[in-house]
């Protein structure tokens, strides 16, 4: 089953991706998808890793807690990931930064492709999102002036569309009702849903049964 898995799972991800298409269902209102010309000279880019290992027969992921003192998105939860070095290519970016934010080793994770580009107008970045995978659960190891807290998910729980839900949340634009999926009480929302969101729909694209 778990060759199986990894095979399709890279396949799918080579194909063509929903992109757009996926983000919108979790983008906030009014959000912007892409950046306009003047906010491309100033774009930063950075790096996550959606990564995925068994535990007990199940798939899941990792996401993290930012730390509150963080200067972007404090207190948001996220993917392991980070701002990609000069001439660092970003699937290493992404590797590394996992390292370092929940202590996974390298050479044990296998890349299977890459997610589509995601513009964040907040923070200016751009993400490039990878999915890896691990056969065992990490011994994770949190770096806590960056996550002060694990969460692990499920991808089977999520693979339905009822899970999204809507909650009112002040943003810069003001108070608004946003997409987000709930688990064990947290809301995830922004620009990890619209990650997982466009995840979800690759693995339903090609039917998988996890």
């Amino acid at each position: 089953m778990k060759d199986d898995f990894i095979s399709q799972v890279h396949e799918l991800l080579q194909s063509e991706l929903p992109g757009e298409k996926a983000h919108q269902k979790l983008s906030p209102p009014g959000r912007k998808l892409k950046a306009d010309l003047d906010a491309m000279e100033a774009i930063k880019y950075s790096s996550v890793l959606l990564l995925l290992f068994p535990i007990e027969g199940t798939i899941y992921t990792c996401l993290t807690r930012r730390n509150p003192n963080m200067k972007t998105h404090p207190g948001q939860i996220s993917f392991p990931g980070g701002r990609i070095e000069e001439g660092e290519h970003p699937e290493l970016t992404a590797i590394r930064e996992a390292q370092e934010e929940v202590g996974i080793k390298p050479n044990d994770v296998r890349l299977l492709g890459q997610l589509s580009e995601l513009y964040i107008p907040v923070s200016g970045y751009s993400i490039f999102p990878y999915v890896g995978w691990m056969d065992y659960r990490p011994d994770f190891v949190l770096n806590k002036e960056e996550a002060e807290e694990l969460i692990l998910l499920p991808i089977q729980q999520f693979l339905v569309e009822d899970k999204i839900k809507h909650v009112e949340m002040d943003t810069v634009r003001g108070r608004i009702s946003v997409p987000y999926y709930p688990y064990q009480g947290e809301v995830i929302w922004g620009a990890t849903a619209m990650i997982l969101t466009e995840f979800f729909d690759v693995l339903k694209s090609g039917q998988l049964t996890l």
